[in-house]
């Protein structure tokens, strides 16, 4: 890309009971495709590990919508400061220090359209996927923002031992944004993970992140799981009803949940975090095959 970059460093020092992000900016002057958040060639003999990060740093994006909405060529873009076409799964950082995650809205809170990232076509825009040559939507509205986590992959030749050997979906790991602001599809939020539900979906492993803005007012009150059931009651056991039940109006059996049928807690979310990125690293490097996922 001609756009001028910037490079970040990072490191995250993890202990029994919690996890510190640090980070700093430097030059990064030409384009690198390996465009890691976290370097898995680093690693540390104790828990403490080492990452770095090559990529857009507090990225200056804009969208650009082609076709229109509810339509099979309905497609947004995410462009530069250049007017270059950018991924949004590729070239939007993961993390942004102090704790704070990228994430990238979808689907915006009440609404029904499946909008998704398009894993398989160059520069990965949004769309709305579609099934036998049909557009789809959900039966009924989602209740949340709804999105994914950039820089992350669900590898689905990777078996999960903590959730009955559950192979990945081979998409980028989902977020479900609790706070109240309804987002727009593209939007770029800055979020902190709260927990993450083990979502088992026709066998294959589908982690959801549960996280706020931190734009949300309510942002300073919750930083764990029992801050959810505190500040806002209720919300965990709807979110994990609402993905289990949503297949059944279209004939569908139930999706399942590992780990207990709860929601882990913030410690064991940036765990799935920062394996689902080092997948995404081994991806983007072809030490995985990539199959039919475009890494443009």
């Amino acid at each position: 890309m001609a756009a001028a970059r910037v490079m970040m460093s990072a490191s995250i020092i993890s202990t029994s009971s919690s996890m510190f992000f640090k980070a700093a900016t430097t030059p990064f002057l030409k384009p690198n495709r390996l465009r890691h958040c976290f370097n898995t060639h680093n690693r540390l003999p104790s828990s403490k590990r080492l990452f770095t990060c090559k990529s857009l740093y507090r990225p200056h994006v804009q969208i650009k919508e082609e076709g229109q909405p509810e339509t099979l060529d309905y497609r947004v873009f995410f462009v530069d400061d250049s007017g270059k076409k950018i991924s949004p799964w590729h070239d939007i950082p993961l993390h942004l220090g102090d704790g704070a995650f990228n994430f990238i809205v979808e689907i915006p809170k009440e609404s029904s359209a499946k909008m998704e990232v398009a894993t398989d076509e160059i520069y990965t825009p949004i769309k709305q996927d579609t099934k036998k040559g049909k557009l789809r939507y959900y039966p009924y509205n989602i209740n949340w923002n709804y999105g994914l986590l950039p820089q992350t992959w669900e590898d689905p030749s990777l078996a999960n031992p903590d959730v009955d050997g559950a192979f990945g979906d081979n998409d980028p790991v989902d977020v479900v944004e609790i706070g109240e602001i309804r987002g727009k599809v593209g939007q770029l939020m800055k979020v902190k993970p709260l927990g993450c539900l083990a979502m088992i979906d026709e066998g294959e492993l589908d982690w959801k992140i549960v996280a706020i803005s931190l734009d949300d007012p309510r942002a300073p009150l919750v930083n764990d799981v029992d801050d959810v059931d505190k500040h806002f009651p209720g919300t965990l056991t709807a979110i994990r009803d609402w993905f289990r039940d949503y297949k059944i109006p279209d004939g569908k059996p139930a999706n399942k949940f590992g780990l207990g049928n709860k929601a882990a807690n913030k410690d064991y979310a940036l765990k799935v975090i920062m394996e689902t990125n080092e997948s995404w690293a081994k991806l983007v490097k072809r030490s995985i095959p990539s199959g039919e996922l475009s890494l443009v």
